[in-house]
């Protein structure tokens, strides 16, 4: 009879709790791959917003950048998400043109993105430079530059992301393209025969480096930042390249269809707040937009000059997407 009514009673609580967990409002957040992995931001996020808005917040992982808003765009208006998480500048004139996104209302200072924002939709929560990590202990003496690596001997391998799904691959085509403008398909001829592979993603190719495949990765200037604070492996660096090195921006946007409009507006804000803006630089390796109470951590410091910083126009960035991409796999399907 004892355990009887202990198992009533604990059936009752157990009833309570999940009533009282169903009362909660689901906020639905699509965004890449490693931001929900174990070790990225996800986690701590969810938490420390969900500390603060009496809330359920769900990430769906969907591939890279490049693959969400491919997603977004199969399934429209009829989108669960409320949130989506990930896109970045080269990918924002086209998502502006689905009409699926509402302006955020938020006014943040974003004091430690080095260029001017005034997008009323999409909000910057993250930056850094694309580069290419390798091993030192396996190769003392890098190329630095796009020409070297083509110059490179044929058996210097690389591995790099699709531009089709992945913001990485995509924003190598716009680092090639503001660098070397009318001339980058005869760069891209020079590279291709040290493309091991094109992978999806990122986490695809960064596997495929740390797995010994190949001697480089298009990756970010702050990868080594990772291995020298989480693993104290001195080993990987940045190839810094005289051409400079194409910026990467981040953005959070809501959904115009939303249901839940006034916690999306609520995560948005907390995502430029310091609690979550000092979880980015050791979980997610990039920049924060807003300096951290505590500052960056040692290892996190930038080895691009401001001069050296490459950045399109997002509308010009749209522009020049196709024929970009119809030169590199022209070049890469010889």
């Amino acid at each position: 009879m004892i355990r009887s009514l202990t198992l009533a009673a604990g059936l009752t609580l157990g009833s309570g709790a999940m009533a009282l967990a169903e009362d909660r409002p689901t906020l639905h957040v699509y965004t890449y791959d490693s931001f929900v992995s174990d070790w990225g931001p996800g986690p701590q996020i969810e938490q420390a917003f969900e500390d603060i808005c009496a809330c359920d917040l769900q990430f769906t992982a969907t591939g890279d950048g490049a693959a969400l808003l491919a997603r977004l765009q199969l399934e429209g208006a009829r989108s669960k998400a409320d949130v989506v998480l990930g896109l970045d500048t080269n990918l924002t004139a086209r998502a502006t043109a689905t009409g699926l996104f509402a302006p955020h209302g938020t006014t943040p200072d974003l004091s430690n993105l080095p260029v001017a924002w005034n997008d009323p939709v999409f909000l910057p929560y993250d930056w850094g430079y694309f580069a290419f990590v390798y091993d030192q202990t396996k190769l003392p003496a890098p190329p630095t530059s796009f020409k070297a690596l083509a110059a490179a001997p044929d058996d210097l391998k690389i591995v790099i992301q699709d531009p089709r799904s992945s913001t990485p691959g995509l924003g190598l085509l716009y680092w090639v393209k503001a660098a070397y403008g009318d001339q980058s398909e005869a760069v891209w001829a020079g590279l291709a025969p040290h493309i091991l592979t094109v992978t999806k993603g990122w986490s695809e190719a960064y596997g495929l480096f740390l797995d010994g495949e190949a001697d480089m990765v298009l990756s970010y200037t702050t990868s080594p930042s990772y291995h020298i604070i989480a693993e104290e492996d001195l080993s990987k660096a940045a190839a810094i390249f005289d051409e400079g090195h194409y910026m990467q921006i981040e953005v959070a946007a809501k959904l115009a269809a939303s249901d839940q409009p006034a916690l999306a507006d609520q995560f948005l804000a907390f995502l430029v707040s310091d609690r979550a803006q000092s979880v980015i630089p050791t979980t997610n390796w990039m920049y924060p937009v807003i300096m951290p109470d505590g500052g960056l951590p040692n290892g996190f410091e930038t080895p691009v000059a401001a001069g050296d910083a490459l950045l399109l126009d997002p509308d010009e960035a749209e522009t020049l997407r196709k024929p970009a991409l119809e030169e590199w796999r022209r070049v890469l399907s010889r």
